[in-house]
């Protein structure tokens, strides 16, 4: 955190953790971390020195959100297989490990956007981790600790979270039903997982098949709306790039044009409101793994845009 960042240069969060071996035919794409570094290491979307290596989150941490009892027996090795179903894993150390990584990486960009105005995380947005119970390939809910250890800290009071992952973020949601500083804000496909939705401040459950046109018109008209409401000192943008029309599980119709338009005016919104941004990636799913990354990078892209026009 000692490294002084040029104003137009976006901080970007990576561990070598993010990318671990599943077995062989498990749906989620988990090389494709490793990919979107270098995908924009040789874009010069980022350089090395914009890079910033985070420490796992522990246990306090955790703790800080999520249920005590159920912390130990994720470190515990102490999942029973109905729970590892739900996950969509098997928990082992190795996985454990990598969620560590990944939330103590949205925590870490957290900071730095309220040092540089917009961060990214290579990884989370892993938003259907409950208080109490992991789910959808989510172990840990990054975001929801992230905010619970920076308020706790005092650093961030109220905070908003803007999930545009085609999923709705219902462990998020679960998380923040009843608090008042923390304002949820979701646009998703409502005929996918899950199929029972839990209730964000404002959701928007878009029909199946839903494009361009119709999801930005939404975004564009509710997001000020959000913002106005929630006055927040931080905002966590989920820019899951499984709304694109190609995604295995997506069931929205977004173009490549469509996902950088929605990155775009939700961070050039954020900045004219003054806002800090802590981008988390999100779901994406597609066996082209290299294609994958690709459109991962749209944030970043569109971050680094955004940081350019001032």
């Amino acid at each position: 955190m000692s490294i002084s960042l040029k104003q137009t240069s976006l901080p970007l969060v990576f561990h070598p953790d993010y990318t671990i071996t599943l077995p062989k035919g498990h749906r989620f794409p988990m090389e494709k971390y490793s990919k979107i570094l270098q995908i924009l290491l040789n874009d010069g979307v980022v350089s090395k020195d914009s890079i910033f290596t985070p420490k796992p989150a522990n246990r306090n941490e955790l703790c800080i959100a999520h249920n005590k009892d159920y912390i130990d027996a994720v470190f515990n090795n102490k999942l029973d297989s109905s729970a590892e179903r739900l996950l969509g894993f098997k928990c082992n150390k190795t996985i454990v490990k990598r969620a560590r990584a990944a939330v103590g990486g949205t925590i870490l960009a957290a900071r730095l956007a309220l040092k540089y105005q917009i961060a990214c995380n290579t990884a989370g947005g892993s938003h259907h981790g409950h208080p109490g119970h992991a789910a959808g390939f989510c172990i840990f809910n990054d975001v929801a600790v992230a905010v619970k250890v920076l308020q706790k800290q005092s650093i961030i009071h109220k905070a908003l979270i803007i999930d545009l992952d085609v999923h709705q973020g219902d462990g998020t949601a679960c998380f923040f039903s009843c608090d008042p500083t923390v304002f949820t804000f979701s646009i998703h496909c409502e005929t996918n997982y899950p199929d029972k939705k839990k209730r964000s401040d404002m959701d928007f459950g878009l029909p199946q098949g839903t494009g361009d046109d119709t999801y930005l018109d939404c975004l564009r008209k509710n997001l000020p709306i959000a913002i106005s409401k929630a006055q927040p000192d931080i905002v966590f943008l989920n820019a899951g790039v499984d709304p694109h029309i190609d995604d295995k599980l997506g069931k929205l119709n977004l173009s490549n044009n469509g996902l950088l338009a929605r990155d775009l005016s939700t961070l050039d919104l954020c900045q004219k409101s003054k806002i800090p941004v802590a981008c988390v990636l999100g779901g994406g799913y597609s066996d082209d793994l290299n294609e994958l990354a690709q459109k991962h990078t749209t944030i970043h892209r569109a971050a680094k845009m955004v940081l350019n026009s001032e």
